[in-house]
């Protein structure tokens, strides 16, 4: 009797825990599929599809230190903190550059898009030597030397570089001038406006034209900046054709400035003499000079001295690591520059690069009295 009350009362038991149990389940929904990112090589390395999408998207930049001292690259005559005097010293820059890469195929085309945002801190280099200044507006009272300012180290005004969208060979947006980026910057060195080559930052509408065998042209309207922006309808104009091939490549360039309705132009030639060692020279002509005008001779192209300027230089590779690189220029208003480093890339995407540049500005038509200095630049950049 005992044992039987005591199983029925065990299976009861189990029968109201199961039940229990059961009215307490958790119920677990199925998982939902992952959306992994998914790599997108059709426009090189690095680039992904943003997820949902058919664009693909590459997110990159650098970091950059520089330091620069002497009479270009340095920071001159700036007052001494404790007995007025005055003090040379560096120029320093840290640089962060954010830039980012899109592209789509379209039934119109291939459809890229480019930023590039530079965010600085740091001084800027130049002369700061005081100007006499009567403070009081007391004649009878000695001036007083007020020095610029712009040689403290702070943070700058953040730059955006780059912000096109290009469709096929059309292209709009802020982007630098094709009378520069189509015929090629001047070599490889740090400062390669020691002879200026023209103005570069400006708002575009572009066609390219890539015939694929070598040959390639563009036509670009611009916007100019700062005191050479349009100041009428009318837009600044480039034009330019380029034929490349093994050996190197010949290029030449148009621009026609409507503020001052001035024409510029520049030809290049490049050549890749044997596997280590290439070479380049570019000669730049204006139709107007800058003797008696200043307004008649600089203009957003052709911002060297007088009318004409030759640039030239070339990079010779020692091995995968390491290189040297060298440019020369002059101009008719007689400036003269020289620029030379090694660049070593201590890591993949570390370079460092050290370079000595030279300038001797000539008196003349341009200037009362001659200039000429030495500088140097060293750079370290972290690119990803």
């Amino acid at each position: 009797m005992n044992i039987k009350s005591l199983l029925l009362g065990s299976a009861a038991a189990l029968i109201a825990v199961s039940g229990a149990r059961a009215a307490d389940a958790v119920v677990v929904a199925e998982p939902e599929p992952a959306e992994y990112v998914k790599i997108c090589d059709v426009y090189g390395a690095g680039y992904f599809y943003i997820p949902g999408t058919e664009t693909c998207l590459r997110i990159g930049g650098y970091i950059r230190y520089d330091i620069g001292v002497g009479d270009r690259e340095g920071v001159q005559n700036v007052q001494d903190h404790l007995d007025g005097g005055t003090n040379d010293t560096y120029y320093k820059q840290a640089r962060f550059a954010l830039k980012t890469w899109t592209g789509q195929e379209t039934e119109l085309g291939t459809l890229k898009t480019y930023t590039e945002t530079r965010f600085n801190y740091g001084n800027s280099s130049g002369d700061y030597t005081g100007v006499p200044t009567d403070v009081d507006n007391n004649p009878a009272t000695p001036d007083v030397l007020v020095y610029p300012t712009g040689w403290q180290a702070g943070n700058k005004t953040v730059s955006l570089n780059f912000a096109w969208i290009q469709l096929g060979g059309l292209r709009v947006g802020k982007d630098e001038s094709a009378f520069n980026t189509f015929s090629g910057y001047a070599g490889e060195v740090i400062d390669d406006t020691l002879v200026p080559y023209g103005n570069f930052d400006t708002n575009v509408i572009q066609y390219y034209f890539d015939a694929g065998n070598g040959f390639s042209a563009v036509v670009s309207l611009e916007e100019g900046a700062g005191t050479d922006t349009i100041d009428s309808y009318v837009p600044h104009v480039v034009g330019g054709v380029k034929w490349t091939q093994g050996w190197g490549g010949i290029s030449g360039v148009v621009a026609y400035d409507s503020n001052y309705e001035a024409v510029s132009g520049k030809v290049r030639l490049d050549v890749t003499a044997t596997n280590e060692l290439t070479l380049w020279v570019m000669a730049g002509y204006g139709n107007k000079s800058d003797v008696g005008d200043p307004n008649s001779g600089h203009n957003f192209y052709k911002n060297w001295d007088g009318s004409w300027a030759v640039w030239g230089g070339g990079t010779y590779k020692f091995n995968e690591k390491t290189s040297f690189n060298v440019q020369a220029s002059y101009d008719d208003g007689k400036t003269f520059g020289l620029a030379a480093n090694v660049a070593y890339e201590a890591a993949p995407g570390f370079k460092v690069v050290a370079e000595v540049d030279y300038f001797n500005k000539a008196s003349g038509d341009f200037r009362p009295v001659k200039d000429d200095g030495v500088g140097g630049i060293l750079r370290f950049q972290r690119s990803f």
